[in-house]
């Protein structure tokens, strides 16, 4: 009742007959509600000065400390149609298993005998290099027996020059001799005609000096007659050495030349042995390429490419494999408030999906069925969800990862930071301050 008016009616009610009335006046229940109020605020008041270990929590999935032994697609190298698969998918293949068998689509390589066909082209392009090499060499030879046949031509067309020079001395020695016995026929002839006007000699002695003069005139004719000769034998043998040079010159450039035709004819030739060459290679590593081998010991997990007779493109994937042998770690990825305080070795506990776990973020020490992880990557760049990846290694002091665990398995993920109370954990959450972390670098003191 609410006693508003004057009027009292609890003197004419009984009320310590209804139970129900006695328990509703009784003081009690108040006290009761009072002490729990009290006991809720100081243990609430204590909790607060509990320690809390802040953490950074994110999300991430199981990947692998290694790139090679990350899931991974085979690829076809050529375009080809798929005739026969050797394998199926969950088999385990090894390095160097055949997969499936392709045949050749482009009617370049369809030849079945393309390598005999590129080899014998080889060979007679071989064989012509060899014979333009013979070539160089037998020009070589003609190009040195020209030199030293022009070398000893010109030898002996000195000689017929030093001859000539010698011989035109004598003539020249001769005709001066010639000229001296004429004027001396000529004095001789002229004190016989005055000896003969005297009557001291006779016509005949008169005659025959006459005939002495002529004789030693023609003698002279003669010696100039034959130094002119000598003169031009000279000027011949100088003609012959020059015509002799221009001879073998003209020899010897023409080999020339037709050694240098034969050794680009050459070089072409080797230019198409090894352009040959390449391409038998070519043809001998692609007919290798048709049986697509496992790079690496795996299971077979997806079959990207089905069927038989169906046709794939150069560096379209075929099939993925999942390595046998990998070492496992944790992707995970934080904000990039989060990042600076994100080092290398620093502890993380990890959930793992699909194992049981009861988890108190703030209390790592109290949870059961987390494992223990460590910092060993740090990405530089963000990634395309706008946050940075984090990879994670397992924590050699804690418990071992499961063995059951696989690749791409989901993770909840607590990154360890600093021991604070709860009061300062709430108030920087509600501020939306970063966690504090610890510096294990040492001071330096001054």
């Amino acid at each position: 009742m609410l006693n508003i008016s004057n009027n009292r009616v609890s003197e004419q009610i009984r009320s310590y007959e209804p139970e129900v009335l006695n328990r509703v006046e009784s003081r009690a229940s108040n006290k009761v509600f009072r002490r729990l109020l009290g006991g809720l605020f100081f243990f609430i008041l204590i909790m607060l000065f509990v320690p809390w270990t802040q953490n950074i929590r994110s999300g991430g999935d199981v990947t692998t400390m290694r790139p090679d032994q990350r899931p991974q697609t085979i690829h076809s190298i050529i375009g080809g149609r798929i005739e026969k698969w050797h394998v199926k998918e969950g088999d385990f293949v090894t390095k160097g298993d055949t997969i499936l068998f392709i045949s050749e689509v482009k009617d370049d390589y369809f030849d079945p005998q393309l390598l005999e066909r590129t080899q014998a082209q080889l060979k007679s392009k071989e064989l012509s290099v060899g014979s333009y090499m013979e070539k160089v060499k037998a020009l070589d030879n003609q190009i040195d027996a020209l030199s030293e046949t022009g070398k000893l031509k010109l030898e002996q067309t000195l000689n017929k020059l030093k001859q000539a020079e010698l011989k035109i001395q004598s003539d020249s020695t001769n005709y001066e001799a010639a000229q001296t016995n004429y004027e001396i026929a000529k004095e001789q002839l002229r004190r016989m005609q005055q000896l003969y006007e005297k009557g001291l000699k006779s016509l005949t002695d008169l005659e025959s000096r006459k005939l002495a003069v002529q004789k030693t005139q023609a003698a002279v004719i003669g010696a100039e007659n034959q130094l002119l000769t000598s003169r031009n034998e000279l000027i011949n043998a100088a003609v012959e050495i020059q015509s002799i040079k221009a001879k073998y010159r003209d020899d010897i450039s023409k080999a020339e030349s037709d050694k240098y035709t034969a050794m680009s004819n050459m070089y072409d030739a080797e230019a198409v042995v090894t352009k040959l060459q390449n391409q038998y290679m070519n043809y001998s590593i692609r007919t290798g390429m048709y049986y697509i081998t496992a790079p690496q010991s795996g299971y077979v997990t997806k079959a990207i490419q089905s069927g038989l007779g169906e046709s794939i493109k150069e560096g379209e994937p075929i099939v993925s494999i999942m390595p046998s042998v990998y070492d496992l770690a944790v992707a995970l990825y934080v904000r990039p408030i989060d990042l600076p305080l994100v080092q290398k070795g620093q502890h993380v506990r990890i959930q793992f999906d699909g194992w049981p776990a009861i988890v108190f973020s703030g209390w790592p020490n109290t949870s059961y069925g987390t494992y223990g992880g460590e910092v060993f990557a740090i990405d530089n760049f963000i990634s395309d969800n706008g946050l940075y990846r984090v990879l994670v290694s397992p924590d050699p002091n804690d418990h071992e990862w499961p063995t059951a665990l696989r690749v791409g398995a989901g993770t909840k993920n607590f990154m360890l930071m600093k021991d604070v109370p709860i009061w300062y954990e709430l108030w920087r959450q509600i501020n939306g301050f970063p966690p504090d972390y610890y510096n294990n670098t040492p001071a330096k003191k001054k």
